[in-house]
């Protein structure tokens, strides 16, 4: 016989592909077998034994008008006794026989008779191949695979029950009691009552299996790590499969190709499974070869044949009404959309989103297997879910001691924690309850809980790049012990609102870049909470000052404006700002001095960087700003120093590096309050020796110029700690720098020196380290001055 297993590779898939199998598709695999089966035992007997028997029919009446085989005798008949049997003989050899056994099994017997078995044998095949076609198909295959491969992780996932477990609010310890509780109760109920419970709902039986499932408390990283690996792959998988329907279609096709063989062999078997007939005349002229015309056969499978059709009639239609139910399945539901809303209302997870397509498809067929793996399944597609999962991994990572280690004393001399690109927020870090200052870089979903109130000390708050989210509780916290907070942000909207709040809060950074319509239309909520704030520092692209800050005027003290380039238009709101003590107004692309500037009666440093001044005729209003001290106007354009500068008498700190001038004006020195004069990098050729009216100079830096001379009154101003004189064209360095003695910083590099004086063996607070001089030319000096200098 044909082994039915050589036939296993039509229906050959993967045993995890077993939960794509609905109960339908189980059935008609096992009626394929038996259909399989009618097929091999038929074919078989075909091929072991004889086909059909033929006899020659000698007599034959001429008024017969149709040839017919004799009749079998009835039991009725008298049998007459004969004495010696014997039959008609023939004439005919063994090899007539066999040749008319063959021309009227070929010629005579009807072709549904002779191919029955072979046809129900096809016909299987092709049902087999039907409904495991999508198996196979390279363009759902892979699909296929990916899914039961994920779907299984995704079961097996410690994180699953414990995420379900969680969700449930139940402790281990408490579902120990219940499950104690639950088996006694189960030993007290009647046997009629424990009956009763066989009734429930699929739906009900996973939320039971959920329950009684060991939780584990705690996951190891190692199976943390393979839990967010796992939401990854869901993650991508879903963007995958959801685009398109392939999937869906290919099974539709499959199981209407069936229902229409199912329908062709029902018509076709059941007008010609009469044909099967175990009497069959032949009235081939074979008279040539035998002497005979007319013969009378026996198909010997006939009767057998009969049955065989009957039954597999049978399973077909059977089989048919099972695919007629697959097709009314597929079009009567949706199955191109799957809502977990049963999953939500058992689990508690809210956030987990329906999905459509060939991945709606998959579920809906799983379900048909076994609810509990959509359910477990779905845990992986929650945020919440991994969202906490990703906490539970941070908190094993970023322990309290290993946060500890990181701590750093900032610029503000506050303890500091740097948390940089993380997935969110370790909860312990409100162990480290010294904390003072915390700095998050580039972390997504930040989320502040009511914890922080455990950071007593906390006062400091950097946020670059973030999305925060927090907890009332939280906010409250905030507003009564923050002094500092600085906000990095890529969108105005990213601007926390609970910042308006903090009425404690003494110190507010801005940062971000705003697109050029928002730039022209920035509007900051009202600041009127903010009563404390003393510093503002609003780094981005504006056009304006905004309107906001007119809130804080009347206790603001300092304002830094950083406009990356911007042209900054319209500055009349700086006339309200009288208290303010220092203004920095950089890289605004201002060509001239804002007159709402000469407002600012209070104003002690002015900062304008990076600008585009040209001229600076306006200094002339600087004489009312008597408290004014420190004036920067470094890194502009400007060509010369105007006379008016000499009315700027309470200037102690001057910085006009960078820029192109070219000559020193002598009435520059009669600021005689200088503490810090810089005019490097400028085009100057010559100091005037009015520069030693300066007497309380301690700073002085004509580095990167075009000097070839230094006047000896420099040497004058004795307070000089620091004198950079590096990179100009100087070539001999007097022997009056001995007058120096408490410099500490001299910068002599890049000049053309041949020697340096001995007299520098005098200026004893300068050492080596503050000696900035090519190596050659420092060994000029001599040698108990280079040890002195090297001495500690």
């Amino acid at each position: 016989m044909i082994p039915v297993t050589e036939f296993r590779q039509f229906t050959e898939q993967q045993p995890a592909f077993r939960v794509l199998k609905p109960w339908w598709d189980v059935f008609t695999d096992y009626l394929s077998v038996v259909m399989l089966m009618i097929g091999v035992f038929g074919c078989t007997l075909q091929v072991m034994q004889d086909k059909i028997i033929c006899l020659p029919q000698r007599t034959f009446s001429p008024n017969q008008t149709e040839l017919m085989c004799p009749p079998p005798s009835t039991k009725n008949e008298s049998i007459v006794p004969v004495h010696e049997l014997k039959g008609l003989k023939t004439n005919l050899d063994i090899q007539q026989y066999n040749y008319i056994n063959q021309m009227c099994y070929e010629k005579a017997l009807h072709w549904y008779a002779k191919y029955f078995p072979y046809l129900v044998l096809i016909h299987t095949v092709i049902f087999m191949v039907c409904s495991n076609f999508w198996f196979k198909f390279p363009g759902s295959s892979s699909k296929i695979e990916h899914f039961v491969s994920i779907l299984g992780k995704c079961f097996d996932s410690p994180w699953t029950t414990r995420a379900l477990s969680e969700v449930s609010g139940e402790n281990p310890e408490e579902k120990d009691k219940k499950k104690n509780s639950a088996s006694r109760s189960n030993l007290d109920t009647p046997v009629g009552e424990g009956n009763l419970e066989k009734t429930q709902s699929l739906r009900s039986i996973p939320e039971k299996i959920v329950v009684e499932q060991p939780v584990a408390s705690v996951l190891d990283k190692k199976e943390g790590e393979q839990a967010k690996a796992l939401f990854e792959k869901v993650k991508k998988f879903r963007l995958h499969v959801e685009e398109g329907d392939i999937l869906y279609m290919m099974y539709v096709r499959q199981t209407v190709v069936k229902v229409l063989k199912f329908i062709l062999i029902i018509a076709y078997n059941s007008a010609l499974v009469s044909q099967v007939r175990f009497s069959v005349t032949c009235t081939e002229n074979m008279l040539d070869m035998t002497g005979y015309r007319y013969f009378c056969c026996n198909h010997t499978m006939a009767h057998l044949f009969s049955k065989l059709s009957y039954c597999y009639l049978c399973f077909v239609g059977v089989y048919g009404l099972t695919c007629l139910y697959t097709s009314y399945w597929l079009f009567y539901i949706s199955l191109k959309e799957y809502s977990f809303e049963y999953v939500r209302q058992e689990t508690g997870i809210d956030d987990i989103p329906d999905v459509k397509n060939d991945f709606a498809f998959m579920l809906h067929m799983i379900d048909q297997y076994d609810p509990l793996y959509s359910k477990r399944f779905a845990v992986f597609l929650s945020e919440v879910s991994e969202n906490k999962l990703k906490q539970l991994n941070l908190n094993h990572e970023w322990t309290a001691d290993k946060l500890r280690q990181k701590l750093q004393t900032n610029s503000n001399n506050r303890l500091e924690l740097q948390l940089f690109m993380l997935s969110g927020l370790p909860d312990t870090i409100f162990e480290v309850t010294e904390l003072q200052s915390l700095k998050l870089e580039i972390i997504n979903n930040v989320t502040i809980p009511a914890a922080i109130a455990q950071l007593e000390d906390l006062q400091e708050l950097s946020l670059y790049q973030c999305s925060l989210k927090i907890h009332s509780a939280a906010t409250s916290f905030l507003k009564e012990n923050l002094k500092v907070l600085r906000v990095k942000f890529d969108d105005a909207r990213e601007l926390p609102q609970w910042m308006y709040v903090l009425r404690n809060l003494e110190e507010l950074h801005l940062s971000g870049s705003l697109s050029s319509d928002a730039s022209k239309n920035v509007t900051l909520d009202s600041l009127r909470e903010l009563k404390a704030l003393k510093t503002l520092t609003l780094k981005s692209n504006f056009t304006k000052i905004p309107q906001s800050i007119v809130d804080v005027a009347s206790h603001l003290l300092r304002l830094c404006v950083c406009n990356d380039g911007t042209k900054l238009v319209m500055l009349n709101n700086l006339k309200k700002m009288v208290n303010l003590t220092e203004l920095e107004l950089v890289h605004c692309d201002l060509e001239r001095i804002p007159h709402a500037i000469f407002s600012l009666s209070n104003l002690q440093t002015l900062n304008l960087k990076e600008n585009n001044l040209r001229t600076i005729e306006e200094i002339v209003s600087f004489q009312h700003l008597s408290k004014l001290t420190c004036l920067k106007l470094w890194h502009n354009s400007i060509a010369f120093i105007p006379e008016h500068i000499k009315k700027l008498t309470s200037l102690e700190r001057l910085y006009f590096s960078h820029n192109k001038i070219e000559i020193l004006p002598s009435h520059l020195f009669l600021c005689n309050k200088l503490r810090y004069l810089d005019v490097s990098n400028n085009d100057i050729r010559f100091i005037p020796p009015e520069i030693g009216v300066l007497q309380s100079l301690q700073y002085f830096s004509v580095s990167c110029n075009k000097i070839e001379n230094i006047p000896d009154e420099l040497f004058f101003c004795k307070k000089l700690k620091t004198l950079k004189l590096g990179r100009n064209m100087l070539s001999v360095l007097s022997p009056k720098i001995s007058f120096l003695g408490v410099l500490t910083h001299l910068e002599l590099k890049g000049n053309h020196f041949e020697f340096l004086p001995a007299e520098l063996g005098h200026c004893r607070a300068l050492k080596c380290s503050g000696l900035v001089v090519e190596d050659a030319l420092f060994e000029t000096l001599p040698t108990e001055v280079r040890e002195q200098m090297q001495a500690e």
